[in-house]
């Protein structure tokens, strides 16, 4: 995960994105540690209540159980009347404006943790058109049970948690996407896109595409029509991110797949990643992750024995 978050004590750093947006980073204690938290608002760390908008570099759910105030998320702005559930993908801009008694529980995870199921990040972006999504009583029930057997099972770190916490997931984006709600946004036009929010949607899909992971920089601008320098303005002012992260993220995601679900030899990983070179495959991958395309493979990486993150709060400056 190296390159994607930051370590502990580098959360929220204040540095802004290209437009000078707040760029709020997720923290993994190391390279190889699970990219997932839930908690409280008050555990999760006093970024979850920002009153700023500032944008995330990961996937954020938001189960609201109490509180008054309003969610803006992007142009979309919604008074809160729990319980909602509030969706925010990377890149969006959001904050809650005059939000008190904020109750609930605060999911967060990268795109790295939706490897069994990565089409679930398109979904998630479709969510995150609307600020709130309203939950009709059997929705909020079955809403709050998904939750709290999230929360459990992050918490018992069980044998094979990770696997259960990616299909509990997965049940939430899945469902929530059938709420009435969901749809209704769905069906709304979007709104219009800026030129270089146009490029960067572009880029995204590039990279997340079929071939997403043998692009570099160079060729997807070309393909795309535009300067290197134009890309990367264009996209870290979209994401907070830099094309070269982005697509580093893309090689690992395919990387790890095509280790989890084929039997291709670590050479054929190499070459079907972008990389002509196993050896250097082989460094790309442990410095990413942590751990070698073998021992990945296997299941035995060096997995830290304390998967949880403990805040998202920003660090106090040094003196």
């Amino acid at each position: 995960m190296r390159g994607t978050t930051v370590l502990p004590g580098e959360g929220d750093s204040g540095e802004p994105s290209g437009d000078g947006m707040p760029t709020h980073r997720l923290e993994v204690p190391m390279p190889n540690a699970l990219p997932f938290a839930i908690g409280t608002f008050d555990t999760i760390g006093p970024m979850s209540r920002a009153a700023f908008p500032h944008r995330h570099t990961f996937h954020e759910i938001v189960h609201v159980t109490g509180g008054t105030g309003r969610h803006v998320v992007d142009l979309n702005g919604c008074a809160l009347r729990p319980p909602h559930l509030c969706f925010i993908a990377p890149g969006q801009v959001h904050h809650w404006e005059d939000a008190t008694g904020l109750e609930g529980r605060v999911i967060l995870f990268t795109d790295d943790f939706l490897l069994d199921h990565p089409a679930d990040r398109d979904v998630l972006r479709g969510l995150g058109r609307r600020a709130t999504l309203a939950l009709p009583d059997e929705a909020a029930e079955w809403t709050a049970r998904l939750v709290a057997d999230l929360e459990g099972e992050y918490r018992s770190g069980a044998a094979g948690f990770h696997s259960v916490l990616r299909s509990l997931l997965h049940v939430l984006v899945v469902r929530a996407a059938r709420l009435p709600s969901a749809r209704t946004a769905a069906a709304q036009p979007a709104q219009p896109r800026s030129r270089p929010d146009s490029v960067a949607a572009e880029f995204m899909a590039l990279v997340n595409g079929p071939a997403g992971a043998s692009h570099s920089v160079r060729t997807c601008a070309e393909r795309l029509g535009v300067s290197v320098g134009y890309l990367s303005e264009a996209v870290k002012a979209s994401t907070g991110r830099t094309p070269g992260e982005l697509i580093r993220q893309a090689r690992v995601h395919e990387a790890k797949r095509l280790l989890l679900h084929t039997e291709l030899t670590v050479r054929q990983v190499a070459a079907r990643t972008g990389f002509g070179d196993p050896a250097y495959f082989c460094r790309f991958f442990r410095r990413e992750t942590g751990t070698s395309p073998g021992d990945f493979r296997r299941g035995t990486g060096d997995f830290h024995h304390d998967h949880r993150l403990q805040s998202i709060a920003r660090p106090p400056a040094s003196a």
